[in-house]
């Protein structure tokens, strides 16, 4: 096993039309405003920015983010992170009922070294820490769709 590699899934039910949500998630620029862990997101042009992430535990993850895909026709929103994490996120949007799953979906390798040296020992605690960074979002996501 690979200590440093993280495969994460999430599934968020939202009580707001799909492209809705979609377009929410497509202003990444605005992440910060609703996402408390997403402490900053700077673009640096139409496809890149860089994004500052920090939950529970008192690390800063620094990333690079470049779009790969936003295709609002199926709702998919991917992009390629470099930086603290290597790897890819992406969102896929679709109709839930009355309102919208978003599966979140994150293949990524630890690159930042402190994390890299704690990677066995801090796996649980790495894990958990996403789990709260996930679980804030989407309390804000669903009060940022309440309020538009």
């Amino acid at each position: 096993m690979d200590w440093c590699r993280y495969r994460f899934r999430s599934v968020w039910r939202l009580d707001a039309p799909p492209d809705r949500v979609y377009a929410v998630l497509a202003r990444a620029e605005e992440y910060p405003r609703w996402w408390p862990q997403v402490r900053s997101v700077v673009p640096r042009d139409a496809a890149t920015g860089t994004a500052r992430f920090r939950s529970a535990l008192p690390y800063d993850l620094h990333v690079t983010v470049r779009a790969l895909r936003q295709d609002p026709g199926v709702r998919v929103l991917e992009v390629r992170l470099d930086g603290d994490l290597e790897g890819w996120a992406r969102w896929t949007v679709t109709p839930d009922g009355a309102g919208t799953r978003a599966l979140y979906e994150q293949e990524v390798e630890v690159r930042a070294r402190l994390l890299r040296l704690l990677a066995v020992p801090g796996r649980p605690f790495f894990r958990a820490n996403h789990a709260l960074m996930m679980r804030g979002g989407r309390r804000g996501l669903a009060g940022r769709l309440l309020s538009e």
